[in-house]
């Protein structure tokens, strides 16, 4: 019997790509579609990528409702210096959850909680199951679910990862790599951490104590200097991070397990997205008529 093998799309990483790498496009609507024709692309890509493996039996794109979640309510600093996103950009986001459907693949988001929350929500249910788990992402942050049966995969650098990755590059293997993040922190998320500690010092502290509070515990007996007086002084703020940068992994599954099994890339709806947007040499690759449709 096949092992089910399913497949989380981390969606966010995949719009901001696309918008990033394409000049800005309009659709024969006069509406903004840069980003929507990009990750049409890279999903389509990732499909037949996977369609000409070993590939999944289940899949699913996962995306980020809104901006809030129960880490503002922990900490309401938590990535408020984020930019809002571009202008041109926020009326794609309808848009491209149109282009996941049309792909015929479930589109699940949750208010209130990070796209990371659900990957990490249905890797956990996965895993219990039997099941082989493929992260489509390169977020170092996920890089906590890498376990036995658990792995990412880079679609950008075609590389997947495991826990020797995680060790290559943090000093420490996925089920500490939680502790390393909360004491060097992340200036984009703005989750504090401990100033004036790095990856690598981090890295350090973690090995050689076992963990976040028992490198904590420790400082008092260190040897007197910056990094102890930071460590004692803002031991409180390590602990915060550590929250913070954990993933829930118990909610409740928006969409049961059984139902993302994999359907493939059919023509229908796509096509009809497809036309709608007036994308030609994506109605080309599907075989459609693609007559008196461009993109602008």
């Amino acid at each position: 019997m096949t092992q089910n093998h399913l497949y989380l799309v981390d969606g966010s990483g995949y719009i901001f790509r696309a918008y990033h790498q394409l000049p800005p496009l309009t659709n024969r609507h006069g509406q903004p579609v840069g980003a929507v024709y990009g990750y049409t692309t890279m999903l389509w890509k990732l499909a037949e990528e996977l369609g000409r493996a070993e590939g999944p039996t289940h899949m699913a794109v996962v995306l980020d409702k809104g901006s809030h979640t129960f880490r503002n309510d922990m900490y309401d600093q938590y990535k408020a210096h984020r930019p809002p996103p571009p202008e041109d950009l926020v009326p794609q986001f309808p848009m491209i959850r149109d282009a996941t459907r049309a792909f015929s693949l479930p589109c699940i988001e949750e208010a209130g909680y990070e796209a990371d929350d659900i990957i990490a929500s249905y890797t956990k249910a996965a895993v219990a199951q039997g099941w082989h788990v493929t992260i489509v992402s390169s977020d170092k942050d996920l890089m906590q679910l890498i376990q036995p049966g658990v792995d990412m995969y880079d679609t950008m650098k075609n590389e997947r990862r495991g826990a020797d990755y995680v060790l290559a590059k943090f000093g420490v293997g996925p089920e500490l790599l939680g502790d390393v993040l909360a004491l060097m922190g992340d200036s984009v998320d703005n989750v504090p951490g401990v100033p004036g500690i790095g990856p690598k010092t981090a890295a350090k502290l973690i090995t050689e104590y076992g963990g976040l509070e028992a490198a904590l515990d420790a400082a008092p007996l260190m040897k007197k200097s910056k990094m102890q007086e930071n460590l004692i002084a803002h031991a409180d703020m390590a602990r915060l991070s550590r929250r913070l940068v954990a993933l829930h992994d118990r909610m409740d599954l928006p969409e049961p397990l059984e139902e993302l099994t994999l359907k493939g890339i059919p023509k229908e709806p796509l096509q009809a997205f497809l036309e709608h947007h007036g994308f030609k040499t994506l109605l080309g690759r599907l075989g459609a008529p693609a007559a008196a449709v461009a993109v602008a």
